[in-house]
């Protein structure tokens, strides 16, 4: 796959294809959360673990974030949606019509809300996935006034009155379960301190079968360290057993 992908607002999506673009059979999307983009280092490794065992997938940055055009501040969870929307729309023209998508922190909460309203999305994996998203808005950025200040005092990260907004909108995504119909991997460390691993195990007693629930000791958030590993074998291990 080398080609511009475009999301509904005609911004140009940056992504990397890791595989083989002959074989169509499975593509494993891969989205990142707040202030991340398709570089993370977790991400990467995840996408070179899936080819070397033969899955193809595609790691993408949201409009707003590393290389993908638009504006970080017009960043939301609902925009966001319509950018996964577009890079399915992108891999079925190319011939994909079984796809996996892998949300991390708040691409987790994407995936959830796409994952209720595609069909195309046939397997749904949430890594340390986001699940209320008002008290996290409050709890994370709540000393921060939009429009005045960063997200974790991070430059480039403005915190914005639409993000914030669109996380109270939502709200939460516990309400959400009944409407995924679709095997779910839910992968959580129990070190994390920014998505604590109870609302992990929330979303899986909420969730109907096929469901799994994969809890890492001492994995903090973004799965550094040995984790990073342990989280890959995991998805990889899941991947093996439903993607047929």
């Amino acid at each position: 796959m080398n080609f511009e992908i475009l999301n509904s607002s005609k911004e140009i999506l940056d992504y990397e294809f890791h595989g083989d673009p002959t074989d169509s059979s499975l593509l494993v999307i891969i989205g990142h959360g707040v202030t991340g983009n398709k570089d993370r280092p977790w991400s990467i490794a995840l996408a070179e673990s899936l080819a070397a065992t033969g899955f193809n997938a595609l790691r993408f940055s949201f409009a707003g974030n590393g290389n993908s055009e638009g504006k970080f501040e017009a960043c939301t969870i609902s925009k966001e949606v319509k950018d996964l929307r577009a890079i399915v729309d992108a891999a079925e023209n190319e011939g994909y019509h079984r796809i996996c998508y892998v949300g991390h922190s708040m691409g987790g909460a994407v995936g959830v809300l796409a994952a209720a309203k595609d069909q195309r999305i046939e397997l749904l994996i949430s890594l340390a996935g986001m699940v209320h998203t008002k008290k996290f808005c409050e709890t994370e950025f709540g000393d921060v006034t939009p429009g005045k200040g960063n997200m974790w005092e991070e430059e480039g990260c403005p915190l914005s009155k639409a993000y914030v907004d669109d996380m109270a909108k939502i709200n939460t995504l516990a309400n959400k379960t009944e409407k995924i119909e679709v095997p779910w991997l839910l992968v959580h460390g129990d070190k994390d301190d920014v998505v604590p691993v109870e609302e992990g195990q929330e979303m899986y007693a909420a969730a109907y079968e096929p469901k799994e629930l994969v809890i890492l000791e001492g994995a903090n958030h973004v799965f550094s360290g040995d984790a990073e590993g342990q989280m890959t074998e995991a998805v990889i291990s899941w991947l093996k057993t439903h993607h047929s």
